[in-house]
């Protein structure tokens, strides 16, 4: 593993991921087959529209939930970061011994990748942007998914425009009411996150839904422009 560079922004939320609760989130993804298999699914959709990379960075990790999927391509160079030691840690011990060897590991954030500019074919991060409720910090994210990759991003969300969104909706007026504190975990209007894509430089390849209309998960792919190289008379 890399050493941890500290990231300009940092959000309050990456510090609970500690060691014991770090296994608790294996354990507690570990249990959700269903919806597991489902995002299976969306990831796998979403790398075909990628072009199936030749290289994946999968940030952030957590505890390899993805690693068995990433790794069928034998030829496909892997790394994965995550903010959390501890999250590391779990991944290399409860996932396969033979995928395991297959990632490079980085302990570092999302927000400052300890990777040279376009470094992998393809940034994959599921289950983090859902988590960052301003939009400067999402465009300071995708900003740095934008240096790091040569070609495309895969990112998942919270969007509205389903009934779950509605119902997350209700329940954070309720919250406010009560004088409750934010989860730390937001919908955002897809129309919205879509401007910010286009302010990072990237274009939208497509999107893959998770049982549309009703769940508000929902993963784009996203691309870099080529840089053209000016042709001088």
């Amino acid at each position: 593993m890399s050493d941890q560079q500290e990231p300009a922004i940092h959000l309050a939320f990456s510090e609970k991921y500690t060691d014991e609760h770090s296994q608790e989130y294996f354990e507690k993804h570990n249990r959700k087959r269903l919806s597991d298999r489902i995002e299976h699914r969306m990831a796998q959709r979403a790398l075909r529209l990628t072009g199936n990379p030749t290289s994946i960075l999968d940030i952030p990790c957590g505890t390899g939930r993805f690693w068995s999927m990433l790794a069928q391509d034998p030829g496909r160079e892997l790394l994965a970061a995550d903010y959390s030691p501890g999250m590391l840690e779990v991944a290399s011990k409860v996932r396969e011994p033979e995928v395991v060897r297959r990632f490079r590991l980085l302990q570092c954030s999302a927000f400052a990748i300890t990777l040279p500019d376009s470094s992998v074919d393809c940034i994959f991060s599921i289950r983090l942007m859902h988590h960052i409720g301003d939009s400067a910090h999402r465009i300071a994210m995708l900003k740095e998914f934008h240096r790091v990759t040569r070609d495309s991003v895969v990112v998942s969300l919270w969007v509205d425009g389903n009934y779950k969104a509605w119902r997350r909706r209700k329940l954070e007026e309720q919250r406010r009411h009560q004088g409750e504190k934010s989860d730390n975990r937001f919908v955002v209007p897809r129309a919205q996150f879509e401007r910010e894509c286009r302010a990072a430089g990237f274009t939208i390849s497509g999107h893959v839904d998770f049982l549309p209309r009703l769940f508000m998960w929902r993963t784009y792919v996203l691309r870099k422009p080529a840089t053209r190289i000016p042709v001088h008379a």
